[in-house]
């Protein structure tokens, strides 16, 4: 793999579906795909087969799940084996508490980290070596990090968070064209503010 330029065929956004999670810090995920849709003027699709909205965005295929987080790995390993899209061509963006508020950090394998969706993923396809990006959402203050994870941005978080997902967004495509490597050392650096 050194040397090697690691593109990614297909990003999944990590979130739970229904109108009661929009917005909210575990669907960041969800949200930095579909501000990709948004930009290239590109409608989702619902596939029931697969249980998952997709769209194709050139060459690469996006997809939001629609089962719950700790079930994403069904959804996207069926659209994997359909278009024959082997885990190291898969990526994953999803939020972390562990990171700070916007921090961006891709990687090329590794552990869920405690992560649900992720978890799931590595499950379904019986290999850690997916690459993802994770989206700092901060630590929850005390010990409800349910309700935090499950909460809204608050209001003062809301422009950095903005900037963040545009910022996130741009990393993916930057992983899309170029490479994940290429995009872990554009991105994965503290951002000037």
């Amino acid at each position: 793999m050194q040397g090697e330029v690691r593109r990614v065929r297909l990003i999944v956004g990590l979130g739970n579906p229904g109108p009661e999670y929009e917005g909210t810090r575990h669907n960041v995920g969800f949200a930095v795909l579909d501000r990709l849709a948004a930009e290239a003027k590109i409608d989702w699709r619902r596939e029931q087969k697969w249980g998952a909205y997709w769209l194709k965005l050139g060459d690469t295929f996006l997809v939001k799940p629609m089962t719950y987080m700790n079930r994403s790995g069904g959804p996207l390993s069926s659209l994997a084996q359909f278009y024959k899209v082997p885990p190291e061509e898969v990526m994953a963006v999803f939020d972390d508490m562990a990171l700070e508020l916007g921090r961006l950090r891709l990687r090329l394998d590794g552990s869920s980290g405690g992560h649900n969706g992720m978890e799931s993923i590595i499950t379904t396809f019986g290999t850690d070596q997916i690459a993802r990006l994770r989206f700092g959402i901060g630590p929850a203050p005390g010990s409800r990090a349910v309700d935090y994870v499950l909460g809204r941005f608050f209001p003062e978080e809301l422009p950095f968070a903005e900037k963040a997902l545009a910022r996130a967004a741009e990393a993916v495509k930057w992983s899309i064209d170029k490479g994940v490597v290429s995009a872990m050392n554009t991105f994965n650096k503290i951002p000037e503010s």
